[in-house]
């Protein structure tokens, strides 16, 4: 008796012009985006696909590929100086990169193309053009939005907007991280019929609750993130000195040796000082990822108060470890976060409101545990890597002729 015919692996490749995979975290440009490319695309290969990223070359002693750990390649695309860029500066050499993708699969194309922002987009579609093969855009963060919130501060090239719109109308899919930029993409005038939401995700078995001592003493808020104004950390500082006897401590930007060079950092010691909370106020520069579960598990509570937000992976993560997490309610916090059930939503402006909030979670203590373990559920239940890995793969294999790509290769 013949054995069934496993489907061929499909051939995925991902763009993702200044996040790469191998990047350390904690810089100007490394964050979220980085974690998902690397895990997204991690999962991808395990489960049989091929999978190749195209990211920058930034550094002159990078070699041109290498090979992950999970089988995932990393090819070093010499676009533009090989030295650091800021990406908002990226623009210029984007053509290069794209004519270097169209000669890297004129001769072997992938199945499908994903890119990440939206620069990578347009490279993408350059590099498909005349192939055959579709692009699926996976935005990550909208110049709408940022305009929007920023103003006059936006950094974004002038044309952000107009190629973030082009790069959707020509792409074979978008898939959006929450409904809140659902909404976004719709108001730029996308169709509804190319998107598909589905959310970052954690790892659960990283980020898990860690048994610690019993910890006596004052209450200890937890902020995270890049040490940049949108992420609202001056107004979890302000929130302090209305919290008698709560600490807080800031995760993020530099080595704490380099904390005193930074502005940002410079902006809120300012700003704990101005309220009187200065020795109740730490802020322990960059903690590696591997660090950061157990930061999160010995926090009372996790505070995610920036003014917007893409998705926001640190609801999640802080979600993973039972830690109930005190949100703004704006981007993907709207759909990560349940009010009342895993945490507390904020208005994104108001002082009072984010006192109350975190004063009525640390007054009821069982409530606080009640939370905590529903957060854990929800994780499980809708932000795993492996549920994101379903998500993806069923728009993969909406777009392409490929019948692995939207399911699992065993």
């Amino acid at each position: 008796m013949s054995r069934p015919t496993r489907p061929p692996a499909g051939r995925v490749a991902m763009v993702s012009e200044h996040a790469s995979p191998l990047a350390e975290l904690g810089g100007p440009d490394a964050g979220g985006q980085n974690v998902y490319v690397a895990q997204l695309a991690a999962q991808l290969a395990r489960r049989g696909h091929e999978v190749v990223v195209y990211t920058r070359r930034d550094d002159p002693r990078l070699p041109p590929r290498v090979l992950t750990a999970d089988g995932v390649q990393v090819v070093h695309v010499p676009a533009g100086p090989p030295a650091p860029v800021p990406k908002d500066e990226l623009l210029p050499y984007m053509a290069e990169f794209g004519d270097w993708l169209a000669a890297e699969w004129a001769s072997g194309p992938p199945d499908v193309v994903h890119a990440h922002f939206w620069m990578s987009g347009m490279a993408a579609l350059a590099g498909a053009r005349g192939l055959g093969v579709p692009v699926v855009q996976t935005y990550h963060a909208l110049g709408t939005v940022k305009k929007r919130y920023q103003g006059e501060a936006d950094s974004s090239p002038a044309q952000r907007i107009a190629i973030e719109t082009a790069v959707g109308r020509e792409c074979a899919g978008i898939i959006a991280t929450c409904q809140d930029e659902v909404a976004e993409l719709l108001a730029m005038g996308l169709p509804r019929r190319h998107l598909h939401v589905v959310p970052c995700g954690v790892d659960p078995a990283q980020f898990t609750a860690l048994p610690a001592p019993r910890r006596a003493g004052p209450p200890r808020l937890l902020t995270v993130g890049r040490l940049v104004p949108r992420k609202g950390f001056d107004r979890a500082i302000r929130a302090v000195a209305g919290l008698p006897g709560a600490r807080l401590l800031i995760a993020g930007g530099p080595e704490p040796a380099l904390l005193l060079g930074e502005p940002e950092a410079e902006r809120l010691y300012a700003t704990a000082e101005e309220y009187g909370v200065a020795d109740r106020v730490t802020l322990l520069g960059g903690v590696g990822r591997d660090r950061m579960p157990a930061l999160m598990s010995d926090a009372d509570l996790v505070l995610s108060v920036p003014r917007y937000e893409p998705f926001g992976i640190v609801p999640v993560e802080a979600m993973a470890c039972r830690t109930p997490v005190v949100a703004t309610a704006v981007g993907g916090q709207l759909d990560t976060v349940v009010d009342g059930v895993t945490g507390a939503l904020v208005p994104a402006d108001g002082e009072h409101d984010l006192v109350a909030a975190v004063r009525g979670l640390l007054a009821d203590p069982a409530r606080l545990s009640r939370c905590g373990a529903a957060g854990r559920r929800r994780v499980l239940a809708r932000y795993t890597w492996d549920r994101v890995s379903d998500g993806v793969s069923r728009v993969y294999g909406a777009v392409s002729c490929v019948p692995s790509l939207s399911g699992v290769v065993r």
